[in-house]
């Protein structure tokens, strides 16, 4: 039986480390928190009070799917937390509309 060299063996554990670490993982709660978010929003009358926010946070949200299911992680996770932070501030403003008199 043949062994490899030591330096050949390291070089193959980086090499397998490297891409272990560069692979992205699926954005399972980021997409939940976006969607999650989104709901609040809706249930607080964001339609009616925050259109154009709630409309920015459905897009990224829509931009996060597409992303999903073409496998581009990274993107997903990005467009999906952009879509959380928009359904935050369109349940903000429709919060803050609400409680004005």
């Amino acid at each position: 039986m043949k062994f490899m060299k030591p330096a050949k063996y390291c070089r193959l554990l980086i090499l397998v480390c490297g891409f272990a670490l560069g692979c992205s993982t699926i954005p399972t709660q980021e997409m939940s928190d976006a969607r999650q978010a989104l709901q609040a929003a809706r249930d607080m009358g964001a339609a009616t009070h925050a259109p154009d926010s709630l409309s920015d946070a459905e897009k990224l949200l829509d931009e996060a799917k597409k992303a999903l299911d073409e496998g581009y992680y990274d993107k997903a996770r990005g467009n999906a937390v952009a879509a959380k932070d928009e359904a935050v501030k369109a349940r903000n403003k429709a919060l803050e509309a609400k409680s004005i008199p």
